[in-house]
């Protein structure tokens, strides 16, 4: 008797995607309807989309959505937590978005402890518009505007959002994730699953920052940007819980 052990997420609508070939948005778009599914949460899930290479989000995961300006994910997501406060809410946004023109926003949203959640996708480039210097470039990193390599002295370091985040006494849980290997995707969709729970049980701010591979733009095949991800992004971002005060007592 055969025993079905794998199929496709009931709310990840079944169409083609757009994403580049070894991206990782199409991966973490499953893992979010997955969880999603499991948690039984869809018919009150809202979902905010960035302006990014995600853009088009609602046309992939089977939920409500609400697109916004570009950076002020975080800030939607509040107001439409604020005035639905029984919907599971979440932003989901590129580094270009949520760490650069949008860091503001998701700063204070954290520092208020907005009961959301933040999917924060680091491809350490500006994507949709031709792989410029993001705010998480990493120093020596090429890109179109930066092609001689990201310098410290005139470009300023790589911000490391999440540990940012981390100081805010809103923020209750932060993990930093991968998607570059089958080991790193579970421990993603774990780290999904317990954001969006920690939001569910109104605990405060939770984000998930995801290492995302983006072969187009690094100039790398698939393989050699998964493995990238492990050997040098792994290395200026590492892999772990940041925060976790889930267990703490509301104050």
């Amino acid at each position: 008797m055969e025993k079905k052990v794998f199929q496709r997420p009931r709310y990840l609508k079944k169409v083609s995607n757009h994403y580049c070939p070894g991206c990782g948005h199409s991966i973490i778009h499953r893992l979010v309807a997955e969880v999603i599914e499991e948690l039984g949460i869809r018919d009150r899930t809202i979902g905010v989309p960035p302006a990014g290479c995600a853009v088009l989000a609602y046309d992939y995961i089977d939920v409500d959505m609400g697109e916004s300006p570009h950076g002020r994910g975080v800030a939607l997501a509040t107001g439409i937590k604020r005035v639905l406060p029984d919907r599971i809410v979440f932003s989901y946004q590129g580094d270009g978005d949520i760490a650069a023109i949008g860091t503001a926003e998701t700063i204070h949203g954290a520092n208020r402890g907005e009961r959301i959640t933040a999917i924060f996708v680091n491809n350490g480039c500006y994507g949709m518009t031709g792989g410029q210097m993001a705010p998480t470039t990493i120093v020596g990193q090429s890109s179109t505007t930066t092609p001689g390599g990201r310098h410290a002295l005139r470009d300023g370091h790589p911000v490391d959002l999440s540990e940012m985040l981390a100081v805010a006494k809103g923020s209750v849980y932060i993990e930093r994730t991968a998607v570059n290997s089958p080991k790193n995707i579970l421990r993603t969709k774990r780290a999904l699953t317990k954001a969006f729970k920690t939001q569910m049980s109104g605990l405060g701010f939770s984000l998930v920052e995801v290492l995302s591979p983006c072969p187009t733009n690094w100039k790398l095949s698939p393989v050699e940007a998964n493995r990238w991800v492990e050997e040098t992004m792994t290395k200026i971002f590492p892999l772990k819980v940041i925060k976790d005060e889930t267990g703490k007592e509301e104050q």
